[in-house]
């Protein structure tokens, strides 16, 4: 009887051990699955989502943020008396602590025009590549911000910032030194794309590094952050070097003087617009304040090449007969009080415009700037002047990815999730359903908004 009991007794004990490492091994999953749940990437897109320009997002990981891009968005129709729209810092104030590095993918207005705003309100490192921070320095210069905390990096090189892995890949765009952004995070691979279009025979530029793309997308990608701009267009964009031709026709005028208008930072045209006016036996003299800073960043730094004498001041143009002058010139989008405006409205110190002018438009209208540029048209037809835009010749072609060039870079990087940048929110739905279509199911596909959190696990 007592045999019996003991046996009772030690089977009881055995079952209320087993149960106890039972319930120690269910505390242990719990306590694994939270950490599991703990351990993701917030991406935060504080602009660009929602409209063309103002690209930021921040990418934080437990204390530790990382910012790609910091630009400028231009004011709308409604917003009177407003010059530029620049993005709100409050969360990045904030969390300034937790800030490891600001990372630029390249030059443009719309990715670093608020970085002065940005350094007056938080002390963080910047990272770009030579031209990029070149063209920021100036900014920089005209904000009184001293000893800018800039750093120089090369397309290949890879940063390392608190959990952040970042390595910068070459792509084309319409400036040179454009970087796409492969981020590895303690929850896989982030890669943005920037802006990019896929270019084989670029400006001054190497072809975007498809090959190592290719590579990232083999060792396996998480999420993809992709330009949206171009969605809605079909094919392919054209090579910037498909502008050669027609260039040569405008500018073998025998009797005009041509007055071209682009983006400053179009650093690519710039060029283009240097070696058809000298070898068509032209001058050229330069106007437009951000013309002329870009242009003293560009050639200090040998991304624009011009011969001895080819460049002149706008005082010497006198000495010269209208079929030997080229005047480049800001203005493209019509923007009031810039170079091509006041020349339109003859409220330019030194250019008067006439029946011997030609004026070409070499960019496309930004969504919202379609009135102003049109309002100069006017003004320059009505002064007896031949106008060129990129709706009558060849005149311009995009930066950015057609639909065709992003199902590639899709099927290259192959990530397990998507999430479109860059663009309106039509852009945005557009280019979700694209995804959609080269197989990405829906529950991986999100479409950002301004200021929302979006969360990436390991597996979710």
């Amino acid at each position: 009887m007592q045999k019996k009991q003991k046996q009772e007794a030690l089977g009881t004990e055995e079952t209320t051990e087993v149960q106890k490492k039972s319930k120690q091994n269910a505390n242990a999953k719990k306590k694994e699955g939270k950490g599991k749940d703990r351990e993701k990437v917030r991406i935060i897109p504080l602009g660009g989502v929602d409209g063309i320009g103002m690209n930021i997002t921040a990418i934080e990981s437990g204390n530790d943020i990382l910012i790609v891009d910091c630009g400028v968005a231009f004011p709308e129709d409604d917003m009177l008396g407003v010059d530029l729209v620049i993005p709100d810092f409050t969360y990045l104030q904030k969390n300034a602590d937790k800030i490891r590095a600001l990372v630029l993918t390249h030059g443009h207005e719309d990715h670093i025009g608020s970085v002065p705003y940005f350094l007056k309100k938080i002390k963080a490192d910047v990272y770009g590549t030579r031209l990029t921070l070149g063209i920021l320095e100036g900014k920089l210069a005209e904000h009184g911000i001293k000893n800018p905390p800039l750093h120089v990096v090369k397309k290949g090189q890879v940063l390392k910032k608190g959990p952040f892995e970042i390595e910068l890949i070459n792509v084309n765009h319409s400036i040179p030194d454009a970087v796409a952004l492969c981020i590895n995070t303690p929850v896989g691979r982030i890669f943005h794309t920037g802006d990019f279009k896929i270019d084989f025979t670029p400006i001054g530029n190497t072809p975007i590094d498809l090959g190592r793309i290719a590579e990232l997308g083999r060792l396996g990608v998480r999420l993809l952050l992709c330009d949206s701009t171009n969605v809605e267009r079909e094919g392919y964009t054209p090579s910037e070097s498909s502008l050669t031709e027609s260039f040569d026709r405008i500018f073998h005028n025998e009797d005009k003087r041509v007055v071209i208008a682009t983006f400053s930072s179009n650093v690519n045209r710039i060029q283009q617009i240097l070696d058809a006016s000298e070898k068509w036996g032209r001058k050229v003299a330069v106007t437009g304040r951000s013309m002329l800073n870009i242009m003293k960043a560009a050639t200090a730094l040998g991304y624009v090449r011009a011969s001895e004498g080819l460049i002149i001041d706008l005082n010497e143009m006198k000495k010269y007969r209208p079929n030997q002058l080229t005047i480049l010139t800001t203005g493209s989008q019509g923007e009031p009080m810039s170079a091509l405006y006041r020349m339109a409205f003859g409220e330019h110190n030194s250019v008067s415009l006439g029946p011997t002018d030609l004026v070409v438009l070499s960019a496309s209208a930004i969504p919202g700037n379609e009135k102003l540029i049109t309002k100069i048209i006017n003004e320059l037809y009505k002064r007896g002047v031949q106008v060129i835009t990129e709706s009558t010749s060849d005149v311009h072609v995009s930066g950015h990815a057609c639909r065709e060039e992003l199902k590639i870079m899709h099927s290259l990087v192959n990530a397990d999730c998507f999430m479109p940048m860059h663009g309106e929110y039509k852009h945005l739905v557009v280019h979700a359903a694209l995804a959609k279509e080269l197989g990405l199911p829906d529950k991986n596909i999100t479409i950002p908004e301004a200021g929302r959190v979006v969360e990436l696990g390991k597996n979710s």
